[in-house]
């Protein structure tokens, strides 16, 4: 029995369609800007600056936003969802720096979603 080319065809694309749904694609990384470890993109917390409040540019501090989705317009900073890494990043002003923010940044909303008192 001769395998034609359109079996031989439909038999490797059946292979990879088998290989996406089984989770062996790598997925992308990105590096934590507390600790500076790389991980997995689904294992970190993406964060967004945004320049307004409710609609309106601010006055004050750029607000830091979480980002779970990862769906959120403009420039984002990762952070692995732990208060180590959190604290770690506010001490070293990292997200200002991944951001490319130039002064006051409210934090507030990231502890918040991450459950940390922080002032």
């Amino acid at each position: 029995m001769s395998l034609g080319l359109g079996a031989s065809t439909a038999a490797y694309a059946l292979d990879w369609y088998v290989a996406d749904r089984t989770g062996l694609r790598a997925e992308p990384s990105r590096t934590c800007v507390g600790c500076r470890r790389s991980d997995s993109w689904s294992a970190l917390l993406r964060v967004v600056a945004d320049q307004t409040e409710d609609g309106r540019p601010t006055r004050g501090a750029t607000i830091l936003l979480p980002d779970p989705r990862r769906r959120k317009p403009g420039r984002g900073a990762w952070v692995h969802p732990t208060p180590e890494c959190f604290e770690l990043a506010v001490r070293r002003k990292a997200f200002g720096r991944a951001l490319h923010l130039q002064g006051p940044v409210d934090l507030r909303p990231v502890a918040q979603h991450l459950g940390i008192r922080h002032s």
